[in-house]
């Protein structure tokens, strides 16, 4: 068998001219970057305005294993098959991380053949945007102990400064650091550290923002830390804003590439999945569905995490409501979740989760279940997408659609897009245009003005199945700290874990009789909303004990290979 990469390098990949032009874009609006992608200038959006939106469709799961259960490969899949079928697609996606590309995870494109093309392009340094945010935010990092160098008017306290540091690379030797370590030239010594650049806010406000403008106001209205009097200090404060926004210049602008059929695809930001929201960009959606009868997009990890973020946060943001959502899983998940087997990355599969195993695969279908609930708590309607693997039997497949037409699916269906393409998602696609012609009345899980505990232990117990929640007395005085300088209102994004629905990973299945413990909460004000840490989150991945990375390499005709 090829692998990801073989298959991508030898697929007919087209001119990106070629595509854009076969989505309908004008050559005026395209910024090449070489022959096979390109960034599309904004100015589109004005030309796009009196068009209707095409159908919006987020691609979500149930809770993965660490392996990943083929979430992109079935939000590119059906990008295909939705054109294999003669209907207008774009496909909508974020740009992957290098820490997890060259650690756990590998490629991020998608799989087989449904990938999005240059694959190897795509998963390294794309046109540099990852890159502009890295050198924005590591430029407020310079200004902020500039100024205490400086000892400015500002009168920044060194003791809380939150805005760390930021790299693309995971590298837990840099989690926590102590800087200014020179001398008396040295700067100031204090206690620091590095997130990877996917959980920088500035990540966040890149997904979030309108155009160039609004990304200069969100950028001017991040909090960095506070004065030694108490209030809060922004990068506007810092008179570091405007130079930021100068260094994402040509990030606001989405990235098109394609898909291993020639269709359109639009890559662009990547936010983390977890202090994050784990979605791609507002942008590149509203001018997608302006050119497509069908926009496919997708959310981070499992609908408890990345789909309840792309409702509450996302659509809150952009005022877009999505039409169907597509939710993807496996029997190998499923026997996962019965508490069974056990998935670790880097280890041998337990050969008994490639074999037929009925009992297993209903033991797993509450995780399953929950998901389909949480989607339809949303008012939209869901179809699941059973990724088909090549030792599944047809008992196990027919058991999961049952299973899932019973707990309300609109539609459930197996698919083949990894060894087919678009041909392998027909079915798929035809159940998807249907779901999307289907009444829907979409509805967010909280208000506005309620408050972010209220939010908080809604999302607790509805989305994840908990009794409540526990705040920590850090979290009651963040919270009251937040509320007092007018914070109190904003939507809560959720940090927690992604391999289960609670916030312990070892939780699988539906786990019932727990309560999720928020430990604190922190402010993104640029993005607009709290983030809540439930549990512990990394937001400096490690490497593992056998890297990707040790497989990637240059062969003698200077072809990229091992890269997934």
């Amino acid at each position: 068998m090829l692998s990801d990469v073989e298959i991508a390098q030898h697929a007919k990949i087209r001119p990106i001219s070629w595509v854009a032009e076969s989505a309908g874009i004008e050559p005026r609006f395209i910024e090449p970057y070489g022959v096979y992608k390109a960034k599309i200038r904004l100015a589109i959006s004005d030309t796009l305005a009196d068009r209707p939106n095409g159908k919006y469709v987020v691609v979500t799961a149930m809770t993965p294993t660490p392996l990943g259960e083929g979430k992109t490969l079935t939000t590119v899949g059906l990008g295909q098959a939705l054109a294999h079928t003669g209907r207008s697609a774009f496909t909508c996606i974020r740009q992957p991380s290098l820490g997890p590309v060259f650690g756990i995870k590998g490629g991020a494109a998608g799989g087989g053949y449904s990938q999005v093309l240059p694959m190897t392009d795509f998963n390294l340094h794309l046109t540099g945007d990852a890159h502009a945010v890295t050198s924005a935010h590591d430029l407020c990092a310079a200004f902020i102990d500039n100024a205490l160098f400086h000892r400015d008017a500002i009168d920044l306290d060194p003791y809380a400064v939150t805005w760390r540091r930021v790299l693309d690379i995971s590298d837990r030797a840099l989690r926590t650091v102590t800087i200014g370590l020179g001398g008396r030239f040295g700067g100031v010594p204090r206690e620091t550290g590095y997130d990877i650049t996917s959980a920088s806010e500035l990540m966040v406000v890149l997904a979030l923002a309108d155009d160039l403008q609004d990304l200069r106001k969100r950028i001017g209205r991040i909090v960095i830390g506070s004065a030694r009097d108490g209030h809060p200090v922004t990068t506007e404060d810092l008179k570091v804003a405007g130079a930021m926004t100068v260094l994402m210049h040509d990030a606001v602008m989405p990235n098109l590439l394609q898909n291993m059929e020639g269709g359109p695809v639009f890559v662009h930001a990547g936010p983390f999945g977890n202090i994050a929201h784990g979605n791609s960009s507002i942008i590149a959606d509203r001018i997608a569905l302006k050119l497509a009868d069908y926009v496919v997009t997708e959310a981070g990890f499992g609908a408890d995490l990345g789909f309840e973020k792309f409702c509450n946060i996302k659509c809150r943001t952009s005022g877009l409501a999505p039409d169907c959502a597509v939710l993807v899983c496996t029997v190998r998940a499923l026997k996962a979740h019965s508490g069974r087997y056990e998935i670790r990355p880097g280890k041998p599969l337990d050969p008994r989760l490639l074999e037929e195993d009925l009992d297993a695969v209903s033991d797993g279908m509450p995780n399953l279940i929950k998901h389909i609930e949480n989607v339809r708590a949303f008012g939209i309607p869901v179809v699941v997408a059973v990724n088909r693997f090549p030792t599944d039997t047809e008992a196990e497949h027919e058991l999961i659609k049952e299973a899932a037409l019973a707990a309300g699916a609109y539609a459930a269906v197996s698919q083949t897009t990894h060894a087919d393409g678009g041909a392998g998602g027909v079915e798929l696609a035809d159940a998807v245009a249907a779901a999307c012609e289907e009444e829907s009345s979409f509805t967010l899980s909280y208000a506005d003005e309620d408050t972010a505990e209220h939010k908080m232990e809604l999302l607790a117990r509805t989305i994840y199945g908990a009794d409540g929640i526990e705040l920590s007395k850090e979290a009651v005085r963040s919270l009251a700290a937040f509320t007092k300088i007018g914070y109190g209102s904003l939507p809560v994004c959720m940090a927690k874990s992604h391999l289960s629905l609670s916030h312990d990973p070892d939780l699988k299945g539906r786990p019932t009789g727990w309560t999720l413990p928020v430990r604190d909460v922190r402010l993104s004000a640029g993005a607009g909303f709290l983030y809540a840490l439930c549990g512990d989150i990394m937001t400096m991945p490690g490497l593992p004990s056998r890297p990707a990375g040790e497989n990637v390499d240059i062969d003698a005709d200077g072809n990229i290979v091992g890269l997934f």
